[in-house]
């Protein structure tokens, strides 16, 4: 099966070359509160998760229960301005989008979805529903979307959460195929988004 996960396809060719040798996976237990992406998000989780030891971007991280092309949780965690979203590994041919603090929550949308579908490189992404969040008592985004990278036709299903704080951008994002591992998971994972402070 092809992995079509929004960081394990779009990122892995660059993240292998700057990955440390010791690179791995750390178990995140349930029920503390746990710092995320080097930042002053924290997040309980209810149930345990696998935190992959490299970072995507410097202000991120990946968990993921069962692997990466079956459910991604990412998280990011302060984007300063001019940042994007993911390693920008083809910046001539297709350079991502630069995340700019004066963006409204709105925009935040906007700039998830053009940039996924520059990094996964597909016109198959669609948002669906949109609704005002808060994020530790910050006015925030959360959005639903769905995708399909061609050539895969395994269609995926995600969530995101997203605030911007002090100009920088806090945003966690779940992807799961959306045959039974998106049903499976999203409740657990709405519950962790719940719990997101900064």
């Amino acid at each position: 099966m092809i992995r079509k996960s929004i960081v394990g396809t779009a990122l892995i060719a660059a993240m292998l070359v700057a990955t440390p040798a010791l690179a791995g996976w750390k178990l995140v237990p349930a029920g503390q509160p746990v710092a995320v992406a080097k930042s002053g998000m924290t997040v309980t989780p209810d149930g345990d998760w696998n935190r992959w030891t490299a970072r995507p971007i410097k202000t991120s991280e990946v968990w993921t229960l069962d692997g990466t092309s079956l459910n991604e949780l990412y998280f990011v965690g302060g984007l300063a301005d001019g940042g994007t979203l993911f390693r920008d590994i083809a910046k001539k041919a297709r350079p991502l989008p630069k995340f700019s603090k004066t963006m409204l929550l709105p925009d935040v949308v906007e700039f998830f979805e053009t940039s996924t579908r520059t990094a996964l490189g597909t016109s198959l992404f669609e948002v669906g529903g949109v609704e005002p969040d808060k994020m530790g008592g910050h006015d925030a985004v959360r959005f639903s979307f769905t995708y399909t990278v061609e050539g895969d036709q395994l269609p995926r299903k995600g969530i995101a959460k997203a605030a911007i704080v002090g100009g920088q951008l806090y945003l966690v994002s779940f992807v799961a195929p959306s045959i039974h591992y998106f049903d499976r998971d999203a409740s657990r994972v709405n519950r962790l988004l719940d719990t997101l402070t900064i």
